[in-house]
């Protein structure tokens, strides 16, 4: 049996499958915790990673192996191969006026017209924007910039710091995908090549960046290290909404919700439409296609506090919310618990409206959390439909979508069928599925199972009503 392992960089943690190159059945899979922080030393990535794949039984007897992460992380590297600064993530907002100072100078329909979108405080280029102002003294050491899938599988290739890696510093060893480039407000879409300019607007000056490769390709092999056998080849990589769409056998006429930590939707497009109100994202896919997409910072930890406001778990919330009438008794909550991208207002806070004797109840508190949740979402589903993508169904995935509840509810909400896919690490089984089309040279159709099909009657007063209080 030929094996092949997919990677998922997350957030929070570090997820590896290992499945069958012949059927795509998960043979066994390992993970390892990420620190909470909205900054991260990537070594505790590096570690996470040498621990989930001994979790997963190691690479001994894997054949291809590939790494999807999450998109925009800034990892700042010095001539020495030692990171710069701790890397911001794409949750830190610290970079918003950032944001808005390279709009300020650039325009937004410049910017989306070279990009494919209108930067956020979550791009990469922003926090180098960021660093140059607030800390000019590690910018001016920057010699190469990296994303967290970038830099994991230059550690896989034998490369990092000068004296602590078997091959060295060799920064023109680093190499990403169009997806994860596509997100760093540097790189063009039309050219399919880095807009070094802009680099250089951004940072003060200019600097290594990854070579891409192709959806198919490969930039070589695991170089045996402590705590990682070698001699797997590895694929390009991707960011992690890419790798996810891989890992659905996503196909133009989807349209992909993930409640996870953060919210995205997303399509598969032939083409890109840029945004120049930056509403919609237009990032690239893993494939060669695009990948339109709309990203909130607030989804599955609305639940998480709500829950806990009201003493008890995702699935109790669920059914609770489910007593409770479409549209929660007029209850609304914008819920910018942590700011928020889109709409970019990153010192938002979370706000309830309509609270009345008769409508603040725990069952109308529990609907408003999902329908806030779901309507912050459901605007950018909107504006992905406006550029021209299709909408024939909903793919509902990420530790929130699970059950029937929150599923039924975002039927109602976006009025459409929804399909909820198995409980599954859909970013590592996408790096899979890229690994494995690099050691073929043909992208696998392994089947994805559905846990949950339902289509509601459409409550368009829900979204309404979510119009009216924001």
């Amino acid at each position: 049996m030929t094996l092949v392992a997919g990677v998922d960089s997350s957030t929070q943690s570090c997820k590896v499958v290992v499945r069958d190159l012949e059927t795509g059945r998960v043979v066994r899979s390992g993970r390892a915790p990420h620190p909470p922080d909205t900054e991260v030393d990537p070594e505790r990535w590096w570690e996470a990673l040498c621990l989930a794949l001994a979790d997963a039984g190691g690479l001994a007897d894997v054949a291809a192996i590939s790494v999807a992460a999450q998109q925009h992380g800034m990892v700042a590297l010095d001539a020495d191969g030692r990171v710069v600064r701790p890397a911001l993530l794409w949750n830190d907002t610290r970079s918003a006026q950032s944001a808005q100072s390279l709009i300020a100078e650039l325009g937004a329909e410049e910017l989306a017209a070279r990009t494919g979108s209108v930067p956020v405080a979550s791009f990469t280029s922003t926090k180098l924007r960021w660093l140059r102002d607030a800390e000019p003294h590690s910018a001016a050491r920057v010699a190469a910039v990296a994303l967290p899938h970038d830099w994991l599988t230059w550690r896989l290739l034998g490369h990092g710091p000068r004296g602590e890696s078997p091959l060295g510093p060799d920064l023109h060893a680093l190499t990403t995908d169009r997806s994860d480039a596509s997100g760093t407000g540097y790189w063009s879409p039309g050219a399919e090549d880095w807009d070094r300019e802009l680099l250089g607007i951004a940072l003060g000056h200019g600097a290594a960046l990854p070579r891409v490769v192709a959806p198919s390709g490969s930039p070589g092999r695991v170089v045996t290290q402590p705590s990682v056998a070698g001699g797997a080849l590895l694929g390009a990589g991707a960011g992690d909404n890419a790798g996810a769409a891989l890992g659905l056998a996503t196909q133009p006429g989807d349209i992909v919700m993930s409640l996870g930590t953060s919210g995205t939707a997303f399509a598969v497009a032939e083409a890109l439409e840029p945004d120049p109100n930056g509403t919609v994202a237009g990032f690239a896919d893993a494939t060669g296609r695009f990948l339109p997409l709309v990203a909130t910072l607030n989804a599955a930890r609305v639940l998480d506090a709500v829950a806990a406001l009201l003493g008890v778990d995702h699935a109790q919330l669920g059914v609770l919310a489910m007593t409770a009438a479409p549209g929660a008794g007029g209850l609304v909550l914008q819920p910018y618990f942590e700011g928020e991208r889109t709409p970019n207002l990153p010192d938002a806070t979370a706000t309830l409206f309509g609270m009345t004797l008769a409508s603040t109840t725990r069952a109308n508190v529990a609907r408003a959390a999902v329908e806030g949740m779901l309507c912050g979402l459901a605007e950018g589903v909107d504006a992905i439909v406006a550029r021209g993508s299709g909408r024939d169904r909903l793919l509902l995935i990420g530790g929130a979508a699970q059950g029937s509840p929150v599923a039924r509810i975002a039927s109602q909400v976006l009025g459409l069928p929804v399909d909820v896919p198995a409980t599954a690490e859909y970013v590592a089984l996408g790096a899979a599925v890229q690994a494995a089309w690099a050691l073929t040279g043909e992208r696998p159709a392994w089947p994805v199972a559905l846990s949950t099909q339902v289509d509601e009657v459409p409550q368009p007063s829900i979204r309404a009503q979510y119009r009216a209080r924001r």
